[in-house]
């Protein structure tokens, strides 16, 4: 059963989107972030969680030990094309897989993606990096 693709599918409807996805302890933990405009609060975190355990209780027969819902925070990490769109004009730290110029972290402000290949203004000079390439990524709180 693909928990992240029943996820993505579902938390939409609910005015939700899926961030992240983990499972650990042989998914006996299933642990997701979610976000919506304008912040994630206790309160949605507590309406997904409700919502999710019956679907995984219910629905699936689903067998885990413990659900955690919670917000991707201020240093969200950035993981779908849409996310690097979305966040264009903040601040990012980008981990690559391959070094490129040397480098393998990268932070500057992010500039778009156009054809596979974001764009990133790094000390005022406009570089490009593959998505393909990009290990991680993370927004910088601005604070």
């Amino acid at each position: 059963m693909d928990l992240q693709a029943l996820f993505e599918k579902t938390l939409p409807g609910l005015g939700y989107e899926l961030v992240d996805l983990e499972l650990s302890n042989r998914g006996r933990l299933v642990r997701l972030f979610i976000d919506k405009p304008g912040g994630i609060t206790i309160d949605d975190c507590v309406r997904v969680s409700n919502h999710l355990t019956r679907l995984l209780a219910v629905e699936l027969d689903y067998d885990y030990d413990r659900l955690e819902v919670s917000s991707p925070g201020l240093d969200r990490p950035l993981k779908k094309v849409a996310d690097f769109e979305r966040f264009a004009g903040e601040r990012a730290q980008v981990k690559l897989r391959v070094p490129v110029e040397g480098r393998r972290n990268v932070t500057g402000v992010l500039k778009g993606v156009h054809d596979g290949v974001l764009e990133m203004d790094v000390d005022g000079m406009l570089k490009t990096f593959e998505l393909a390439n990009i290990d991680k990524a993370r927004l910088i709180p601005n604070i």
